[in-house]
């Protein structure tokens, strides 16, 4: 048997998490083989977060034989280490020379490090449970100008308006990366929303995450105009209004985009068109708004998001501007009292610390339940951005992030059935996040800034054609019959691990579509693949009747490159995921009664590209399940 480290917390084993309060205690456990001859045992811990990168270190005392092994452990009070980002790793002394297994020898003085070197430790302030409302819900991301139309709302004199909603398509530049006006509508609006808030209320949703709604000149919104207006071409703040008060007798929240990095150059605040009655920094150095900007050779050198001139960025430090969005009567608190449940946070990697904690402070002033998101692209607890170490999970910035990592290890595993990608994914999520940070995450297969999932797993490569051939390129009918049953895999992964599902609009319709603007079609009413749809539907409905969705625990229990099954659970129940990726059949015997939470039939064979979500009552750790391919 190979050395390997266990944690507890009050004698209850949390060895998936490598994040924990700072008011909490953690017993670590190490397990040695005894044929090591291991003499000491000491724990060398590095303190990123600390004054002088704070070095610690911490002799285990034995504790034990347990058969052919040595139990060594060590209390460590976490409130002793402080808040930080830590890095350790294990010292053995031996009196001599051994081997771990897999061929690797050991000298009689050794660090054991796990495979990918130090091992992460996270020790973050406190946590708030009065998030759990999102627990066992879904999100839903809409794009607004594309979801529904009421025809309630006029367009502006600056709108180009396309009234073909099922087949038109949007402006888009003649190479990726060119310049788009983006002023063409379809004519989606807030009323629209409100009408179809039945549909999304059928596919078990609980949470609305929208596209800017904020006044700006584009048909995306993240060149804000005016933070402080909704867009009249969505029906302005009266439109919001009635959909706040339609999605609360649902119990639906709502979360707004919040794009706090740059605003747009045609904006109250800039305004180098003119537009708008105000002086904006772009006319005056005297402005009220100069300050917000960096300017490098006033007034048309200046700094932009990626370089994109109309969209100037905005120092997030600056006092009157953080004052402005962060303030009393700003812009948080006008639309957190208006009555929606939070903000996800465009880049947020460009907002510092100080503005994001200020944003979520201010923000639970005014509504204790209220969420924070932030887009991060990459591992979110160890982020470095501008060259500094982000601290979004060491309490107060952020509440969770956008779950980019594991959209790419589910669309890496379905496709190719790279199963190392996605075990080490998971096991990144549970070591390295806090849970009440894991439980929170926007699991998602699909975004705006993404290729429609569906096209994504139908299609290898559109490499070499242009936009102009994207437009209208489809999939053919094998390659959409082959995506839409792994679609259901994928859905059926990221809506049961920890977290919360959040759907892209039209992506539980069969929506295709390749890259911005391609992924972003107007909703096809009447159109829908009602195949794909009933089976969201179906996921909805099993995590609104599972309590271990509610923030309960995850065990990965197989994961092989054709088949992968987890489970979550609590102390008395839980609710088995099973995936098979490939074209085999398997069976499978469990030594405790499994029950399809869809059906409550009990299922003894996994189809080829099924997906199967079973339901067991008692301890987890006493579950064994066993496949056995049957090609027969």
């Amino acid at each position: 048997m190979s050395f390997f480290e266990k944690k507890y917390i009050d004698g209850k084993k949390v060895s998936s998490f490598g994040a924990f309060s700072h008011e909490k205690t953690v017993d670590f456990l190490v397990t040695i083989p005894r044929r090591c001859g291991a003499v000491s045992v000491n724990m060398h811990l590095f303190g990123e977060g600390l004054e002088n990168h704070k070095y610690m270190k911490f002799k285990l005392d034995w504790q034990e034989i347990d058969g052919e092994n040595d139990i060594y452990s060590c209390k460590i009070d976490m409130s002793d280490i402080g808040i930080g980002l830590y890095y350790y790793k294990y010292e053995i002394q031996a009196d001599k020379a051994f081997c771990l297994g897999e061929g690797e020898r050991v000298n009689e003085l050794s660090i054991i490090e796990n495979n990918d070197g130090l091992i992460q430790l996270t020790v973050f302030k406190d946590e708030n449970s009065a998030l759990s409302w999102m627990h066992g819900g879904i999100m839903y991301h809409i794009f607004v100008d594309r979801f529904n139309k009421s025809g309630k709302c006029k367009p502006k004199k600056s709108a180009v308006m396309n009234d073909d909603w099922y087949n038109g398509i949007p402006q888009f530049a003649d190479v990726p990366g060119g310049y788009v006006e983006n002023n063409m509508f379809f004519g989606g609006d807030l009323y629209g929303i409100i009408e179809k808030l039945d549909y999304i209320e059928s596919l078990g949703v609980t949470c609305l995450y929208l596209s800017p709604i904020f006044d700006a000149y584009s048909n995306h919104k993240y060149d804000t105009g005016d933070y402080m207006t909704v867009d009249s071409m969505f029906g302005g703040e009266k439109a919001l209004d009635a959909l706040i008060k339609e999605t609360k007798k649902r119990g639906i929240h709502i979360i707004f985009d919040g794009v706090f990095n740059h605003t747009g150059s045609d904006s109250i605040y800039f305004n180098k068109e003119g537009k708008y009655r105000s002086v904006g920094a772009y006319q005056s150095e005297k402005s009220p708004y100069y300050e917000w900007y960096n300017f490098r050779k006033y007034p048309d050198d200046y700094e932009c998001w990626w370089g994109v001139k109309i969209l100037p960025r905005v120092d997030s430090n600056n006092p009157s501007y953080k004052s402005y969005i962060l303030g009393d009567g700003g812009v948080i608190e006008k639309w957190m009292k208006k009555g929606i449940d939070g903000f996800r946070l465009d880049v947020a990697d460009e907002l510092s610390d100080d503005f994001l904690k200020t944003l979520n402070n201010k923000l639970k002033s005014i509504n204790p339940e209220g969420i924070v998101y932030g887009e991060v692209w990459e591992d979110a607890s160890n982020k470095i951005a501008y060259d500094k170490r982000k601290k979004y999970f060491l309490g107060g910035e952020l509440d969770s992030v956008m779950n980019y990592p594991f959209r790419e290890a589910i669309i890496d595993y379905i496709k190719h059935g790279n199963y190392k990608r996605f075990y080490e994914t998971c096991k990144m999520l549970s070591s390295h996040y806090p849970k009440h940070n894991a439980d929170l995450l926007m699991n998602l297969l699909g975004t705006h800034d993404t290729e429609r999932i569906l096209t994504v797993l139908g299609v290898d490569s559109v490499d070499g054609y242009t936009n102009e051939e994207l437009s209208t390129k489809r999939m053919t009918r094998e390659e959409y019959k082959r995506a839409k049953m792994l679609l259901k895999l994928a859905y059926a992964i990221v809506a049961t691990v920890p977290g919360v599902p959040c759907i892209y609009y039209g992506d539980e319709i069969g929506m295709q579509g390749y890259r911005d603007p391609f992924n972003r079609l107007p909703f096809p009413w009447g159109k829908e693949d009602t195949e794909i749809l009933d089976f969201y539907r179906k996921i909805g409905q099993i995590r609104k009747n599972e309590a271990v969705f509610k923030g309960g625990l995850f065990k990965l229990i197989t994961c092989n490159s054709e088949l992968i099954a987890f489970a979550r659970y609590n102390d008395s129940e839980f609710v088995v995921t099973i995936v098979n990726r490939s074209e085999s059949k398997y069976n499978f015997e469990a030594n405790m009664m499994l029950k399809s939470c869809e059906t409550s039939r009990k299922i003894s064979v996994i189809k080829p590209l099924s997906a199967y979500i079973l339901k067991g009552k008692g301890d987890i750790d006493n579950l064994e399940l066993d496949f056995y391919k049957n090609d027969n």
